[in-house]
């Protein structure tokens, strides 16, 4: 039976001019990360990763054996944050940490407007003013796993660095597609939280969410949601 790990990518800069970088936090994240990986015993056949520099720094914890590259497909990346916020956003903040009035905003302020902002993207559908809908979001990155599970084998395991967005949409894909299932699941997502999911004969099933002993193991000081 194949499986697939869907790994949150480290915190990175949120509040800075540059959100897409780990912030120390997450640097220390992704040792703890990359130990757990390694004393998983996994067989590991493809790594896969987004674009974003957050994701590539994240996968760079694994060293496996034998070495494999990272496959980079833009399809693990993302939803469009700041576009998602420009355009359902009950009040203007962005990934600077800075609200329209140009006052500093906390980082659970500014979740608790991206959750209703994604709601409202979520049940636009395809009537949303945003460049890329959620039904397009979701089936890209649904096709992104299909294309994965088609190139392993019985016992292989597929590794992914990718975004809270993307395993939110994927697990809520799995579970039915509720359409309030998807923010739900991803504000509680944990940096470098691992999902596992397991390929059988019924399709792919969701096994466990969201999984981050490792950070716990630290103490907890190295919990982040953001």
């Amino acid at each position: 039976m194949p499986t697939i790990l869907l790994v949150r990518h480290a915190q990175a800069s949120f509040g800075s001019a540059d959100y897409d970088v780990l912030s120390p936090a997450g640097v220390e994240q992704t040792k703890l990360l990359g130990r757990a990986l390694a004393g998983r015993g996994l067989n590991v056949t493809r790594v896969c990763a987004g674009s974003a520099r957050r994701q590539l720094e994240t996968a760079a914890c694994w060293a496996g054996e034998p070495p494999l590259a990272v496959e980079i497909d833009v399809r693990w990346n993302e939803y469009e944050t700041e576009k998602v916020l420009a355009n359902h956003a009950g009040a203007a903040v962005g990934l600077d940490g800075v609200g329209g009035g140009g006052e500093p905003i906390t980082s659970r302020q500014f979740q608790a407007v991206l959750d209703e902002a994604l709601e409202v993207w979520v049940r636009s559908g395809e009537e949303t003013t945003v460049a890329q809908s959620w039904p397009a979001f979701l089936g890209s990155r649904t096709n992104a796993l299909e294309d994965l599970v088609a190139g392993l084998g019985s016992g292989e395991t597929g590794l992914v660095f990718t975004s809270g967005g993307v395993i939110a949409a994927i697990c809520s894909h799995l579970l039915g597609e509720h359409p309030d299932l998807f923010p739900r699941l991803n504000r509680v997502l944990v940096n470098t939280g691992i999902t596992k999911l397991a390929v059988g004969r019924a399709g792919t099933s969701l096994i466990a969410f969201n999984e981050h002993a490792h950070i716990d193991a630290g103490g907890g000081a190295l919990l982040t949601y953001r």
